[in-house]
C-alpha cells in the first residue's frame, strides 16, 4: 500500500495538527462510551503525547526529517479502522518524517 507523502511543510503541519484534533475527539468518544471503546483508552494517551511533542518540536524549530518510524507507530499497526479511524493520517505522517516530503520534478 503506497501512502502518500505531505507536499509542503504547511501541509505537514496541518496532517499533524489535524491527527491532534482526531486523538482529541477519539479520546472524548472512549470518555463517554467506556464500554464499547475501553481498548482505546489503553493507547490515547501515548499517541497524544507523540503527536504533541511533535508539534512542538515543529513550532520552536528542532524538528528534522529522520528516517525512522516515529514512536507511535507500534500503536498504528496494532490497531485497525474500527479503533483507529484516523489510521491513514498517521501513516502519512510517518511517511513523509521518513522520508521527506513528497516534491514534484
Amino acid at each position: 500500500m503506497a501512502t502518500i507523502k505531505a507536499r509542503s511543510t504547511e501541509e505537514y503541519v496541518d496532517l499533524v495538527q489535524q491527527s491532534i484534533f482526531e486523538v482529541e475527539e477519539l479520546f472524548m468518544a472512549a470518555e463517554f462510551d467506556m464500554e464499547s471503546m475501553g481498548v482505546t483508552a489503553s493507547f490515547v494517551a501515548d499517541l497524544d503525547k507523540v503527536l504533541k511533542d511533535l508539534y512542538a518540536s515543529m513550532k520552536d524549530g528542532t524538528y528534522h526529517f529522520e528516517n525512522k518510524d516515529l514512536p507511535y507507530m507500534p500503536i498504528v499497526e496494532k490497531y485497525d479502522e474500527r479503533s483507529l479511524p484516523f489510521k491513514f493520517m498517521l501513516r502519512r505522517i510517518n511517511e513523509t518524517h521518513r522520508y521527506g516530503l513528497e516534491i514534484e520534478d
